[in-house]
């Protein structure tokens, strides 16, 4: 029988954040929605709700709410929708603020 190894997943996320930095910088925009995936990702990974359910294992909401709200951004980007370059940057940093959440609150036991 295999076992997982508890940093294999934190490894693979963080090379994929390192793959899409360079798309960051030049074409947010183009970006975004493949951050928003791994974000959404790491939370289905960790159990953590990605919709409108409330938590009950003790995460900050507000770590819900910003993944949210980037998400949003994201899908309007994704549809091609007009949206304003602040909403882009904003939903950025709000989803290396949960990326961070996950790797370092939501470790692997």
């Amino acid at each position: 029988m295999s076992r997982v190894e508890p940093g294999l997943d934190r490894h693979e996320w963080e090379s994929e954040l390192a793959t899409l930095e360079d798309g960051l910088a030049d074409d947010p925009d183009g970006t975004l929605p493949a951050l928003a995936d791994l974000v959404e990702r790491m939370l289905e990974e960790r159990g953590l709700p990605v919709d409108d359910q409330v938590a009950d294992d003790g995460i900050d909401p507000e770590v819900l709410t910003s993944y949210g709200a980037a998400r949003e951004i994201a899908d309007r980007v994704d549809a091609e929708e007009a949206v304003d370059p602040g909403d882009v940057g904003a939903a950025v940093v709000n989803l290396r603020t949960v990326f961070d959440h996950i790797v370092v609150e939501r470790s692997a036991p």
